[in-house]
């Protein structure tokens, strides 16, 4: 379920449960092409922005319980988000590992620090005006972050540093981070065929 080389940092990874049914195919040397079918606008929203601004080519179909509510859909779209970026990285030679960013929005600003550590760990300092934004819940933000943070095995501190708009404190969140994978993802050339690493693995 995952295809990738080491000359292109792609992968396909799908995960069914009694709950879901989703599909991620990712190209981390994209141009920010996206394509979503997820029954969750606001979070395909949100994900268009980390293409966007990550220059990542990313396509997602999710089919999941939105019956009962979007958690279940938005945790595991996280979960396996994060499977096929480490499967997209392999074993992680040459690249800059660390990243981040500040994007502002109007009055909102946000920080997004990403170290592709192999160990998952996560920060997240979002004090949301809001409990909705239209349908969807904030607190699902937090569990998308969650599940990807699991799965990839990354470190992530995310800051929202100011905001008066929950759309514009969810966007700038979504945009820095996927600025901030892009410069983490990104080959060094001082670095080629060597581990970002003292320890020799990450």
């Amino acid at each position: 379920m995952t295809a990738e080389t080491s000359c292109q940092r792609t992968a396909q990874v799908e995960r069914a449960t009694l709950e879901t049914r989703i599909r991620v195919v990712l190209d981390l040397d994209g141009t920010g092409r996206s394509r979503f079918a997820t029954g969750v606008p606001f979070l395909e929203h949100m994900l268009d922005q980390v293409a966007r601004h990550g220059l990542i080519d990313l396509e997602i179909e999710a089919a999941g319980d939105l019956h009962i509510d979007a958690h279940h859909t938005v945790e595991d779209l996280g979960i396996t988000f994060g499977q096929a970026l480490s499967r997209a990285l392999g074993d992680k030679r040459g690249i800059r590992r660390y990243g981040h960013a500040y994007v502002p929005l109007d009055e909102a600003l946000s920080r997004v620090v990403i170290d592709l550590s192999g160990r998952p760990g996560l920060v997240f300092q979002v004090p949301f005006v809001r409990d909705r934004i239209g349908a969807f819940e904030v607190d699902l933000v937090r569990e998308f972050f969650q599940g990807f943070v699991n799965h990839a095995a990354v470190t992530l501190h995310i800051d929202n540093l100011r905001g008066e708009n929950a759309h514009h404190q969810a966007e700038t969140l979504f945009k820095a981070f996927g600025r901030a994978l892009r410069m983490a993802v990104e080959p060094d050339p001082r670095m080629a065929g060597l581990t970002p690493s003292t320890k020799g693995a990450l």
